[in-house]
């Protein structure tokens, strides 16, 4: 059988287990697989792009955001802002009394980017960054991830179906499938990414 959609992977999974009577938990299981597939997945159709306007010590991070690629200010070129740790911030805060500035570094705070310097104007911001992938429901039946790689929804939800029906035995079987679908969904994006032409080496004084 096919599995194409969100309703195609429920009946697959209720096959597997040879159970018909797991609908109203079967979801949850898809549900658990997607958390673990955004942490262990790393994809190009992942990659999306978001501006902001900073214009002050934080700001939201898009709703979708799962971890950050790059994040910098735009206008009048291009300055990286650095990632760092909420004691090297807190560290540096304290050294400048918090005097505001253009921003040149950020860190994560709960559902927050945190900056400093404190912006002392209003400065534009892109962050490239990996976001969810669409969760199945049934008004949202498919996402390019089942329609490319059904294997890792199926296995995915199949691990996390083992401790709900005390079996055990097979929760390695089904990690282990997973794992392998995973790698094989992460190793094609890097293929993606470096395709093409191949990369030049420039020999020094010939040219």
């Amino acid at each position: 059988m096919a599995i194409t959609t969100y309703s195609e992977l429920k009946t697959s999974i209720a096959d597997f287990l040879n159970r018909d009577d797991l609908t109203t938990v079967v979801p949850t299981f898809i549900s658990l697989a997607e958390a673990q597939i955004n942490r262990d997945v790393r994809h190009w159709k992942m990659e999306n792009r978001a501006t902001a306007t900073i214009d002050s010590q934080y700001t939201t991070r898009p709703s979708d955001w799962v971890e950050t690629i790059r994040f910098h200010l735009t206008g009048s070129g291009t300055r990286s802002l650095d990632l760092l740790g909420a004691q090297t911030m807190a560290d540096k805060r304290q050294g400048s009394e918090d005097i505001g500035g253009i921003p040149k570094y950020y860190r994560h705070s709960e559902s927050q980017f945190e900056f400093y310097p404190t912006p002392n104007a209003s400065f534009t911001a892109e962050l490239l960054y990996y976001q969810k992938i669409p969760a199945l429901s049934d008004s949202n039946t498919s996402n390019w991830l089942l329609e490319e790689f059904p294997d890792v929804y199926l296995y995915g939800s199949l691990t996390h179906s083992a401790p709900y029906l005390s079996e055990d035995e097979r929760i390695a079987v089904w990690a282990q499938l997973y794992s392998a679908g995973v790698a094989r969904v992460n190793q094609s994006s890097d293929d993606s990414v470096y395709s093409g032409s191949g990369l030049t080496m420039k020999i020094r004084g010939l040219g």
